[in-house]
């Protein structure tokens, strides 16, 4: 009789196909077998879990809210042994980082090419993501350590800032002059702002704190990567909202200009986190050694 970890193992992997025979494929199972095994768990729970297409099968609304649990749960069994393997030998195993993209260039390099020095065996898989991705990956199991703008509001992670950072405000030579004096959040509002996608955690910091003062400011123009941010401000097409620390070299060469506000945005930090409840794999907690020396 199949047992009801292997039920939801079935489960999880004909959703994530979309198929009986799919799902079947990848579990090297027969497709009656599978068939089977879903209409067992559908009688157990009292739920239809899938609605047959001439294409394939779907999740019905019980059965996403079920894979989003059970998907969840079997990542985290799979890291659990992967962990107790690595857990005989340090140096090797995997390590899986999440991480934002201007983080990644002006943050995490030296971090990661010292980890490397130490311990070359072991394989690095970095994933480019937002911070509220990167924390829904954490709890899965999906990846071991976010390295992510903060502020983070999640009870479940454990938190760890690392390097302080200020938002500010930068525009090219064709805006230089006539923004020479300071401008107020209401002044800066109307001027053509270059701003990340409104998914990022440094932009809905922004938007957060001058909205608190009484104004909303709204995009020209929205990009994915801080470098594009610089770059569309270094051509002239509009006011970009940066993190200063990322932004030296620009300012270095003049090819860039902190437009001055009267009131400057607080700072915030950069720092990483993991799962409190998935104990960090030997390779994590060096790595989480380099980055808090």
């Amino acid at each position: 009789m199949i047992s009801k970890l292997d039920l939801y193992k079935v489960f999880c992997e004909v959703a994530k196909c979309e198929s009986f025979s799919k799902g079947a494929k990848a579990l090297y199972m027969t497709q009656p077998a599978v068939s089977q095994a879903i209409m067992q768990l559908e009688e157990e729970l009292e739920v239809r879990l899938f609605t047959r297409t001439s294409r394939g099968v779907t999740l019905t609304n019980e059965g996403k809210l079920l894979f989003e649990y059970a998907n969840s749960a079997i990542n985290l069994i799979n890291v659990g042994e992967e962990k107790i393997l690595e857990s005989k030998n340090v140096m090797l195993g995997d390590l899986k980082i999440g991480v934002g993209d201007a983080i990644s260039r002006y943050f995490l390099l030296p971090y990661l090419d010292s980890f490397h020095n130490q311990y070359p065996n072991i394989k690095l898989k970095i994933v480019n993501k937002t911070t509220l991705e990167l924390c829904t990956m954490l709890k899965s199991g999906a990846i071991d350590i976010a390295i992510c703008n903060f502020p983070i509001e999640d009870t479940t992670l454990e938190i760890k800032k690392c390097m302080e950072v200020q938002d500010v405000f930068v525009c090219g030579d064709k805006y230089k002059s006539s923004l020479s004096m300071p401008l107020s959040f209401e002044e800066l509002a109307k001027m053509p702002l270059i701003l990340l996608d409104n998914k990022s955690n440094s932009r809905k910091y922004v938007e957060k704190y001058i909205l608190s003062k009484g104004v909303k400011i709204t995009s020209e123009i929205e990009l994915g990567s801080h470098d594009l941010l610089l770059e569309f401000a270094r051509i002239n097409l509009g006011i970009a909202c940066v993190i200063k620390e990322f932004s030296q070299e620009y300012f270095d060469n003049g090819t860039l200009f902190e437009v001055t506000t009267v009131e400057e945005i607080p700072k915030r930090n950069i720092g990483f986190c993991y799962s409190k409840s998935v104990s960090l794999s030997p390779a994590s907690k060096k790595f989480v050694e380099i980055l808090e020396s």
